[in-house]
């Protein structure tokens, strides 16, 4: 399948894998819920007669079952449920999975990329393609409609294919997986209208994605892509199940290269608005337990999202000092216009850099995915050959040589980077400030 990578023997949990011991029909699917979601095949899309994006978006809200929070976790359910609207089921186990394309590359160069949700029957096998009457075919219309530009522009950044378009990789997400999770059902929306359980999907994954900034939890580690670096599998574990509960998630790689993770999930509630609780892997990796190579990516992709990188919400208030992970924010003409990205140029359009602040002195250093920044010939600059340059901060401001002044020839508007210099020497006056987090 173009666009999904798990054909290889490589991979334990290639999307073929279980195919032989799993039957593609809707289980766990009434009738009525059948013949309500054959409506779907003509790939209707709700909303297209709407006049606007907010009535498209209001005739979605709300619509599915309202469930408490406070029932069984599944996978660990001590009776059987029978309401799966609220329960998932067999499907109980979710998997958000991630990939680390180096070649050809996908994505920003400090970010992994999304791979998919996948529901998994709590104990490695899983069912797929359940609904081929809801294998809809029209994804990205589906969440216009919906009024989901916002989402749509984010996953046109973070998940795309190696191999194929970006449309045809959801497509077949939704499809294969999207269709066995039982919370999705239609019969679980009122007044159901074909494609409404498709935002729902697509929101819900990207919500956990932006939870598990997995590029920053191994560089926090000492875990970075290197040409020459290799790492241990024990490492690797380590560093993400620090941040995931404890709780190991499944490491993936090709032929000694990590390129691969899945986080485990058991939930409380439905998949639209229930509580997702971190699990323990159900599959072994298939990494060597040492000389694990984490490859940069071959080639720095040209972000379109103004979304900041997957993450926490930023937990730095005006005033704070320069320290652990962040952005670096251009403030021009009394408002905040774009950041500098991982070459140290601004950019409006862009997805902004991860950038590391160090203790160094009496000030700190600064350093993107591409190396050490620094005031190379008066012009910022991120790169391998690039020698740090200890800065100071006033609050969250970014000084250099005792100043806060920074400057441009012009400003950034869209997709064109602006290289910015220090002092007031150029016609566009900015500050660059710090957003921790």
């Amino acid at each position: 399948m173009a666009g999904e990578r798990l054909q290889n023997a490589a991979s334990v949990h290639s999307e073929n894998w279980f195919d032989s011991t799993t039957v593609n029909m809707p289980s766990v699917r009434s009738l009525s819920g059948i013949a309500l979601s054959a409506l779907g095949a003509a790939q209707n899309v709700l909303g297209y007669g709407m006049s606007s994006p907010v009535a498209r978006q209001d005739a979605f809200t709300a619509a599915s079952a309202s469930c408490s929070t406070d029932g069984q976790l599944s996978c660990q359910n001590s009776s059987a449920v029978a309401d799966l609207c609220c329960f998932n089921s067999p499907g109980g186990a979710l998997l958000q999975t991630q990939f680390w394309d180096t070649n050809p590359a996908t994505g920003p160069d400090d970010s992994w990329t999304v791979h998919g949700l996948w529901p998994d029957n709590c104990d490695g096998t899983y069912e797929a393609n359940c609904d081929d009457s809801r294998a809809y075919t029209n994804i990205t219309q589906i969440l216009q409609a919906a009024g989901k530009t916002d989402l749509l522009n984010y996953m046109n950044t973070y998940w795309t294919s190696n191999t194929g378009s970006a449309e045809t990789f959801w497509e077949h997400e939704w499809g294969k997986h999207g269709t066995c999770i039982s919370t999705l059902d239609p019969d679980c929306y009122t007044n159901y209208k074909p494609t409404e359980e498709v935002p729902d999907f697509f929101d819900r994954t990207i919500s956990l994605f932006k939870s598990l900034p997995s590029y920053q939890w191994l560089s926090d580690a000492g875990i970075t892509p290197s040409t020459t670096a290799t790492y241990t599998l024990s490492q690797i574990q380590s560093a993400l199940a620090k941040n995931h509960g404890g709780f190991t998630p499944y490491v993936g790689c090709a032929s000694g290269v990590l390129d691969e993770l899945w986080y485990f999930y058991n939930v409380k509630g439905s998949l639209q608005t229930g509580t997702f609780v971190a699990a323990e892997s159900l599959t072994k990796s298939n990494c060597p337990s040492s000389g694990i190579k984490y490859k940069p990516k071959s080639t720095g992709s040209t972000p379109t999202s103004t979304t900041s990188s997957p993450g926490s919400t930023p937990t730095s208030s005006p005033g704070e000092a320069f320290s652990g992970s962040g952005y670096l924010n251009v403030v021009s003409g009394g408002s905040q216009k774009g950041c500098l990205i991982s070459a140290g140029t601004w950019y409006t359009a862009g997805t902004c850099a991860t950038i590391s602040a160090t203790a160094s002195g009496s000030g700190f250093t600064l350093k993107s995915s591409k190396g050490n920044c620094g005031v190379v010939s008066g012009k910022f600059t991120c790169g391998s050959g690039v020698t740090g340059t200890v800065f100071t901060s006033s609050g969250n401001t970014l000084e250099y040589s005792g100043s806060s002044a920074f400057s441009a020839d012009s400003t950034a508007s869209g997709s064109t980077q602006v290289t910015v210099y220090s002092g007031t020497g150029h016609s566009t006056a900015l500050t660059i400030q710090w957003e921790g987090r």
